[in-house]
């Protein structure tokens, strides 16, 4: 990688991570339901699980989607219907007080969900084609570093915004209304990400 090449990547690794897609719609959902602080082991499994997946995918994964193309298509399935399931538990949440079961996606679940996430794949692989491209160890791991230090901050305001709704959606009818909107935009968060893997 060379030094031109990095306020490219810098403005990739914002846009990519501070436009709608699945993680930040699941974060407006949990800043809604549950507050910013109880979300941050949410942020930081998306901010450090993406940035471990870019270096995984880096040192590896990627020369499996180009020996084996089916294994990506497969992948994007599995992860397609990971997210159906997903909307249709935010669709049908309960208000954080009605039982023990509301609560936000830990550490863990969050850092895991990159591995299904249709739209992290498509960040990760387009972040180490255009910007680590030699595939070096110190190239993919500059590519990881500027994610981790450009997406928890860019995540973290969905949760944020999440939040600030919570007086608004202070009874059981608008919070169950304003979940429903969320699990459809959350199916909905998918459609460019399928739209631009078509040949």
């Amino acid at each position: 990688m060379t030094y031109d090449l990095i306020p490219g990547l810098a403005a990739f690794a914002f846009a990519s991570s501070i436009t709608p897609g699945p993680n930040n719609m699941m974060l407006l959902a949990s800043g809604a339901n549950f507050g910013f602080r109880r979300s941050i082991p949410h942020m930081l499994g998306i901010g450090i699980g993406f940035s471990v997946m870019i270096l995984l995918v880096g040192l590896g994964l990627i020369r499996l989607f180009d020996a084996v193309p089916l294994s990506h298509t497969v992948l994007q399935s599995v992860g397609i219907g990971y997210l159906l399931w997903l909307a249709w538990k935010i669709a049908n949440a309960d208000m954080p007080e009605a039982g023990k079961s509301s609560r936000p996606m830990n550490f863990v679940q969050a850092a895991a969900f990159q591995w299904v996430n249709p739209k992290a794949w498509q960040m990760a692989l387009t972040a180490i084609t255009l910007y680590a491209p030699d595939r070096s160890i110190w190239a993919i791991g500059f590519v990881s570093l500027v994610f981790g230090l450009i997406n928890l901050p860019s995540v973290s305001t969905w949760t944020v915004l999440g939040q600030q709704m919570q007086r608004v959606l202070s009874s059981p009818l608008r919070l169950r209304s304003f979940n429903i909107f969320m699990a459809v935009l959350l199916v909905a968060s998918v459609i460019p990400v399928l739209y631009s893997a078509q040949p």
